[in-house]
C-alpha cells in the first residue's frame, strides 16, 4: 500500500508531455496491439471502444489519414483538437480535464472481485443505468476491471481504459443509484489504483470540465488537474448514405 505523494514526472518544456496526446500515445505504446492504424491516425476496434487518435491534431495529413481509416461520411471522436479542418463537420465540441495521482492512497478493496467477459452483460447494464462514459463489449480488454457486488448483483465497478507509456486511466468509475454515498467508488478506484503502481504506473483519469462534482471527489482523494482538453465529434468529408426516392 502507498501513501506517499506522487510528484508528477516533469518533462523538458520543450517537450510535449505523453499525456498531452493520451490515446496516440497508448495506441502507439502498450496498446499497439490493438490498434487500427493508417499512417498518423490510429483507432481501436469499434467494439473495444470509441478513442481514435492523431500523431499531431495540427497536420492536416493526420486528418486525411483518420478520413481514410474509418471512411467517408462516418461520425467519430477525436481528442485533443480544438477544431475540425474544412470539409470536416463537427457534430459537438466538448471540454474535459485531466488530473493526475499525487497523493492518492491506495489499496486493495478485499470485497472487490476481478471482472471478466462474462461479466460483460451485467456491466453493461450498470453503464448504462450510470451513463460514466462508453463502455463496449470488448473493453474489459483494455485493462483490469473490479467491481462489487450486493447479493450477487453488481452495484459497483471502476477499471483501466488508456494506457500510455508508464501511466495508466482509471475510467468506468460508477456506482448504482441505491448504493451511493458509501464509498464504493473511492475504494474501486484505490484498488485499481493500487494494480497500476504495482507494475511501475501513475494513475491519471479524465472527466468532463461540467461534471464538477467527480472532480471534487478525485481532488478530495488525492489526484491533482493537470490540464483542461477538448474533444470533438466530427464526421468524415465524403459522399453521404445515397437517398432512395
Amino acid at each position: 500500500m502507498s501513501t506517499v505523494a506522487r510528484p508528477t514526472p516533469q518533462q523538458s518544456p520543450a517537450t510535449p508531455h505523453i499525456l498531452d496526446n493520451a490515446a496516440w500515445a497508448a495506441l502507439t505504446g502498450p496498446h499497439a496491439h490493438l490498434a487500427e492504424r493508417v499512417g498518423r491516425a490510429a483507432r481501436y476496434p469499434l467494439d473495444v471502444s470509441p478513442f481514435t487518435a492523431l500523431a499531431d491534431p495540427a497536420d492536416p495529413r493526420a486528418w486525411d489519414d483518420l478520413a481514410a481509416l474509418v471512411g467517408p461520411g462516418t461520425v467519430t471522436p477525436v481528442t485533443g483538437a480544438k477544431s475540425a479542418p474544412q470539409g470536416w463537420e463537427t457534430v459537438q465540441h466538448g471540454q474535459g480535464v485531466q488530473l493526475v495521482d499525487t497523493a492518492l492512497r491506495a489499496e486493495p478493496a478485499p470485497e472487490a472481485v476481478r471482472l471478466g467477459p462474462d461479466d460483460v452483460p451485467e456491466i453493461l447494464d450498470l453503464i448504462a443505468l450510470t451513463e460514466p462514459g462508453p463502455f463496449l463489449p470488448r473493453t474489459v480488454e483494455l485493462g483490469t476491471y473490479l467491481g462489487i457486488r450486493h447479493r450477487g448483483r453488481l452495484i459497483a465497478l471502476a477499471g483501466e481504459r488508456l494506457r500510455p507509456a508508464g501511466w495508466t486511466e482509471i475510467s468506468a468509475v460508477c456506482t448504482a443509484p441505491d448504493h451511493r454515498g458509501k464509498g464504493l467508488a473511492t475504494r474501486l478506484v484505490r484498488a485499481i489504483a493500487a494494480g497500476i503502481r504495482e507494475r511501475g504506473d501513475t494513475p491519471f483519469l479524465h472527466a468532463s470540465a461540467t461534471n464538477t462534482g467527480a472532480i471534487r471527489l478525485y481532488e478530495s482523494i488525492g489526484f491533482t488537474l493537470r490540464r483542461r482538453s477538448d474533444f470533438l465529434l466530427v464526421r468524415t468529408p465524403g459522399a453521404q448514405q445515397e437517398q432512395t426516392a
